[in-house]
Order: structure tokens, then C-alpha cells, then sequence
């Protein structure tokens, strides 16, 4: 397996000598050309990643990671950080969300724990990832050390990797942790110099008193770990999770790997911003998967300039949006691959659609 540094070393900006190659066979298809709007984008990026003008579709895998956080205790969340282990579990039984879709779209769930706080045993199913038990508090100083931050990063980095070596060509993240929202939202205030104000939001349904106290634990968070934010590592490890540097990890390895990525929601997204400050070459192998309803997603968005595959006012991460996305992109595949050509048709240019 390679180290952070190897992986890093690995990741490189897309060739883009391809692209026209793969633009003519997309306007040669038996079609009105760009009549098929974002299938042709996403057929273009996945062709662009793969390095090929002829992309594969393998197995799809959507990775779950687990982690607890420290700034539970602040009551910035609806729910306890007990209901943490019993979603993993429920996972584990086949009975979540994730599941349902996983299983409609012919993908390969990973359960993984990058740090939950309750012993998770006779779990025969689980990967343990575990860092530690959670992490530390967030509005009263780092939420990890960076030896820490390390580590989850290279557990991603590994499940990458072993999905790359077990012919998976479509990796997805995803996530469970209560209070989550809450270090993604410092994270991402801090990566790309958002307001807090716009870009926190309810969670797990938080009224207006608890949203305006989670504002302001985020703030307070900001300000104390202020000093350890000089670097990406260091902001990561700071104000992130175990399960968000995974997700981070899994886009670095996924890119290292020539995996395109598809990302989830919100906290997903903070994985992925942070990626992209450890290398920004990794932005080009990013597919978001969708708008979340989360309210500071649509402000990240826009901040990114991306436009996400679908929208369909979903919340709930767990790699939910990125199982329904995969889909799409794979029918994207389908139709670069599968379509008939003008010219093997023997259609003469002047017959052709307009």
C-alpha cells in the first residue's frame, strides 16, 4: 500500500490531449450533438480519468465511514452520539438507507469505523479502520493530533486502493456520525472562507435556538484552534473528524488511483474540499453527486463551481445521493460505449440531425 506521501506523488492533472478524440465519437453518436447535456460531461470526465477513449464500467462501491465527535457534548445535534453505533449496526443488519440504495444500483457497501466511541464488536462484517474513540472537542481545542489526522487519511487511502485492485471503477463516500455537520461546516469555513452564518445548517433538524448556539460553537471553534490552521493538514486535523479525513483519504486514493470519485452530500463534501488543499490536482477526479438539502451546501457549491448530478432535497449522507448518482453516471457510460455512430451507420453529414 502507498504511504500519504506516495499517494500524493501519484495523483496527476488530467491529460487532456484525449479530450477532442472523445468530443468527436460523442458528436459522431446517433443524435442531435450535446442533445444529451450532462451524460455527454460525465461520459467525457470518467473517459478523461480512466485515461481511454473507450472507458470500462466494473464494480460500483460505496464506502461508509463511522466516526464520533467531541463537539456532541455542546448539544449542536437533535440526536445523541449513542444513535452513532446503532446506525452502524443497522448498516451492518442491511437495514438503512444506504442499503436499500446499494442494493438497487448493483453497488458494493463498506461498512468501515474510523472512530466511534462505543465498542463495535462481533461484527464480523465491519472494517475497523479505528483511530481512536471519537474525537476531542472542537470548540475547546484540536479535534485530533495531526499523527492522527495521518492515519485516517491513509485508512482511506487503503480502501481506495484495495477497491482499485478488486476492479471497482466507480468509488462513492459516504458517512455516519452525530454532530457531524458541525465540524464539516468549521472545516469548510475555514478551506474556502465562507460566513458561517451561510453555511451552517439544521442537521438532524436542530430548531432556531440550537441552530443559533451550533453558530456560534463553530465560531468559537474557528477561533481557538486559529494558530493550527496555517496548512491543510493542520486545519484538518483540527476542526475534521476521523470519518471526514477518511473520506479525504478515499478522494486521494481514489484520484492516486485513477478511480472516479462520486461524492455524497455535505459532510462528504468537507472530505473532498480537504483533499483537494492536501492536492488540487484531485478536483478533476470529483463527481458531487448531488444537491444537499443541508443549507450551506448550495453556497459550497456555488463556491466550487460545480453543479451536482441530481437534486432531489436530500439530507441524510450515510453515501445515499452518491448510490443514485452512480446510476446516471454509469448510463452515461452506456451511451459513449453502446450508442450507434453516424458514420458506422453510414449516415452522410448533410443527413444528419441538427
Amino acid at each position: 500500500m502507498k504511504t500519504y506521501e506516495q499517494t500524493l506523488a501519484a495523483i496527476r492533472p488530467l491529460d487532456r490531449t484525449l479530450e477532442e478524440k472523445v468530443r468527436v465519437h460523442l458528436d459522431d453518436l446517433t443524435k442531435p450533438q450535446g442533445s444529451l447535456g450532462r451524460l455527454e460531461e460525465l461520459a467525457l470526465q470518467v473517459c478523461l480519468i480512466q485515461g481511454t477513449h473507450q472507458p470500462s464500467l466494473g464494480r460500483k462501491r460505496i464506502c461508509c465511514l463511522a466516526g464520533d465527535h467531541g463537539v456532541a457534548d455542546e448539544g449542536v445535534s437533535a440526536f445523541p452520539k449513542e444513535v452513532t453505533p446503532q446506525m452502524v449496526q443497522n448498516m451492518l443488519a442491511g437495514g438503512a438507507a444506504i442499503n436499500v440504495l446499494a442494493r438497487h444500483v448493483a453497488a458494493d457497501l463498506i461498512v468501515a469505523d474510523f472512530g466511534v466511541a462505543a465498542p463495535l464488536e462481533n461484527l464480523p462484517t465491519l472494517h475497523r479502520r479505528r483511530i481512536r474513540g471519537g474525537t476531542d472537542n472542537i470548540a475547546m481545542g484540536p479535534a485530533m493530533r495531526r499523527d492522527e489526522a495521518l492515519a485516517a487519511l491513509t485508512a482511506g487511502i487503503e480502501l481506495a486502493e484495495t477497491a482499485a485492485g478488486q476492479g471497482v471503477t466507480l468509488l462513492g463516500t459516504g458517512d455516519m456520525g452525530i454532530a457531524n455537520t458541525t465540524p464539516a461546516t468549521a472545516l469548510l469555513a475555514a478551506y474556502l472562507g465562507c460566513s458561517v452564518e451561510s453555511i451552517t445548517g439544521r442537521g438532524t433538524g436542530i430548531d432556531d435556538q440550537r441552530l443559533a448556539h451550533k453558530i456560534e460553537v463553530i465560531k468559537r471553534a474557528l477561533e481557538v484552534n486559529r494558530d493550527h490552521l496555517a496548512d491543510p493538514l493542520g486545519t484538518l486535523a483540527s476542526l475534521g473528524g476521523f470519518e471526514i479525513a477518511g473520506i479525504a483519504g478515499l478522494c486521494l486514493g481514489g484520484a492516486a488511483n485513477r478511480l472516479p470519485v462520486v461524492v455524497d452530500g455535505f459532510i462528504s463534501t468537507s472530505g473532498a474540499v480537504a483533499a483537494c488543499a492536501l492536492c488540487p490536482a484531485v478536483r478533476d477526479y470529483l463527481i458531487f453527486s448531488h444537491l444537499s438539502q443541508e443549507r450551506g451546501h448550495g453556497v459550497i457549491m456555488k463556491t466550487l463551481g460545480v453543479r451536482p448530478v441530481l437534486d432531489l432535497d436530500m439530507r441524510l449522507g450515510e453515501g445515499t445521493g452518491a448510490a443514485l448518482a452512480m446510476n446516471v453516471i454509469e448510463a452515461a457510460i452506456k451511451i459513449y460505449n453502446q450508442m450507434a455512430t453516424f458514420s458506422g451507420a453510414g449516415v452522410s453529414q448533410n443527413d444528419r440531425q441538427g
